[in-house]
C-alpha cells in the first residue's frame, strides 16, 4: 500500500533510540524527512547518520529538551528553516517504563512530577509549538505514544499514560476542523536494543537462558512472541498517512494482545 507519505516532514521526539527510531526509520522509508529529538546531540547525531543511510531520506538530529517551552518552540523553528514545514508530529519522548514503579511508601513526588513534566506536559508543549503551522495548512497528524500502563494497576506512573489518553481526544476535537487528526499508540512489552541487556541480567537472576525468559513473557501476549519496535512504526506510518484521515481520538494498543480485558 502506497501511504503517500512522500514529501512530508516529520518531527519525532525520543527518536534517537528504542520505539522512537524504529518510527522515525519507517517514516523515512515511507519518503518522510524526519527531525529527530532528543537530549543527547552524540546519540541523535549517530541515530540520524544510521536511519540516513538506511533510507535515503534527510534526518535532522536536533536536540530538545521537551520539559522546556523555550527548548519545544526552538525544535520547531528549527525544523522549519531546515525543512519547510511540520506535517506529522510523533510525540515520544519519555523515561521508559517510568520512574515511579514501585509502592506508595517508597514513591517520589518527585519522580511522579518530573514523569508529568516529561510525558503530559511535554506532549502538549510539542501539540501546541506546532499545531500552528499544520493549521495554516490545513492538514497535519500528530500520534502520541503511550504504554499499556496506562490501561491496569500497579504502576503510579501509568497514570502518564492514562492522562495522554484525555489529552489526545481532546485536541483531536479542537484540530479536527482544520484537517489535524491526533491519535494515541499504546505498545506493550517491546523488543528494542535496551531488551537484550534488560533479557540477559534476568536470566541471569532466575538461573535461565535468554529464551526461556522470553518465551516466559510471551507467554503473556496473544501472538507469543515479543512485538518488534519497527511493528509499533508500522501503526504510527498508517497513522501518519492520508489513508488514516477517518481515525482520530483514538487509542490503538500494538502490544500483541498482551491484555485480556475487553475494550468497547
Amino acid at each position: 500500500m502506497d501511504l503517500e507519505l512522500t514529501g512530508k516532514v516529520a518531527v519525532v521526539t525520543g527518536g534517537s533510540r528504542g520505539v522512537g527510531k524504529a518510527i522515525a526509520c519507517e517514516l523515512a522509508r515511507e519518503g518522510v524527512d524526519v527531525v529527530i529529538c532528543g537530549r543527547s546531540r552524540d546519540t541523535l547525531e549517530a541515530a540520524a547518520r544510521e536511519v540516513a543511510g538506511e533510507t535515503g531520506r534527510r534526518i535532522v538530529p536536533v536536540a530538545t529538551d521537551t520539559t522546556s517551552r523555550e527548548s519545544v518552540e526552538q525544535m520547531v523553528k528549527e525544523t522549519m528553516a531546515v525543512l519547510g514545514r511540520v506535517d506529522i508530529l510523533v510525540n515520544n519522548a519519555a523515561t521508559p517504563g517510568g520512574l515511579v514503579q514501585g509502592s506508595l511508601a517508597d514513591a517520589s513526588e518527585e519522580g511522579l512530577l518530573e514523569d508529568i513534566n516529561t510525558k503530559v506536559l511535554g506532549y502538549f508543549r510539542c501539540a501546541k509549538a506546532v499545531a500552528p503551522h499544520m493549521q495554516r495548512q490545513g492538514w497535519g497528524r500528530i500520534v502520541n505514544i503511550g504504554g499499556l500502563s496506562g490501561r491496569r494497576s500497579g504502576n503510579i506512573s501509568g497514570l502518564r499514560n492514562a492522562a495522554i489518553v484525555h489529552l489526545t481526544k481532546t485536541l483531536s476535537d479542537q484540530l479536527g476542523p482544520d484537517g489535524i487528526t491526533v491519535n494515541l499508540v499504546h505498545p506493550g512489552t517491546t523488543r528494542t536494543e535496551r531488551s537484550a541487556p534488560m533479557y540477559a541480567e534476568r536470566a541471569r537472576r532466575q538461573g535461565l537462558t535468554v529464551e526461556d525468559v522470553e518465551r516466559q513473557i510471551a507467554q503473556e501476549i496473544a501472538i507469543r512472541r515479543i512485538v518488534d519496535a519497527k511493528e509499533v512504526g508500522y501503526v504510527v506510518a498508517f497513522l501518519s498517512s492520508p489513508k488514516a484521515t477517518a481515525i482520530t481520538g483514538e487509542v490503538i494498543a500494538a502490544g500483541g494482545g498482551s491484555q485480556r480485558a475487553v475494550y468497547q
